[in-house]
């Protein structure tokens, strides 16, 4: 299970947030109780929006504040706050590659920084779009992962399951399915072939070229390890397959 480094939310009102003051010390019986009083549906969009909130004020570069993520995210939903700041802490990092970090202790200021592994020179990040090579990032790990192809139904499945729809336009990514299969196929990070004889179409995914002289089978399989709390070696195939292409 993946622990997200995330800072608490203390007791101390702050940044006139009297009425949102929690207690990051709630016993874990409490919060499944309140858990218990809420549908999924209704945490996981409160996730979506924490999600969405960090990433548009980190495309802005602007420090968040955590009285304003109380006030215009949390809200009614402080008593499960907990839960839903390490849900989103595990989105920022398994889809962006992001985590939250402290920079001010006394004013309980943030800013997302990367976690996507840099290789020798030129890597994933070098035009600086954090946010979109962190989705290709995770696209590259799921096909790796999958045997090195993967059909266009499952990749889009795990997609929706990290909340990301491809027919909805995205506040960060814009048009997720033209960015995935025409900008990173432009770019040959994907190649995006057609199945013979499926009908209807199905088309498989697989690395393009610049993909693997940018980053390696190596970097992607520890990229995973370090989302999931695993050593490399726990995948024997994978690690194997990436030791030989080293």
């Amino acid at each position: 299970v993946l622990s997200p480094h995330l800072p608490p939310l203390s007791p101390q009102a702050d940044d006139g947030d009297e009425d949102f003051s929690l207690s990051p010390t709630l016993p874990r019986s409490q919060v499944q109780r309140s858990l218990e009083r809420r549908s999924q549906d209704q945490v996981n969009q409160k996730v979506s929006e924490l999600v969405q909130f960090l990433l548009v004020k980190d495309q802005k570069k602007i420090p968040i504040k955590r009285a304003d993520i109380l006030k215009k995210v949390i809200r009614e939903y402080r008593d499960v706050y907990s839960e839903i700041v390490n849900q989103a802490g595990r989105t920022l990092q398994q889809v962006f590659g992001l985590q939250l970090v402290e920079i001010d202790t006394r004013q309980h200021i943030y800013i997302l920084t990367s976690t996507i592994p840099r290789t020798e020179g030129e890597n994933l990040r070098r035009d600086n779009q954090t946010a979109k090579l962190g989705l290709l990032m995770v696209i590259l790990s799921f096909i790796f992962m999958k045997g090195n192809s993967v059909k266009d139904g499952a990749v889009w499945e795990f997609l929706r399951r990290l909340r990301i729809q491809p027919g909805d336009r995205h506040e960060v990514f814009g048009d997720v399915k033209k960015l995935v299969t025409e900008e990173f196929v432009r770019q040959k990070y994907l190649e995006i072939t057609p199945i013979p004889l499926t009908d209807p179409p199905e088309f498989k995914y697989q690395w393009g070229p610049r993909a693997a002289k940018e980053t390696s089978k190596m970097d992607v399989l520890r990229f995973v390890a370090k989302m999931q709390g695993k050593d490399p070696m726990y995948w024997v195939s994978q690690y194997n397959e990436a030791k030989t292409t080293l």
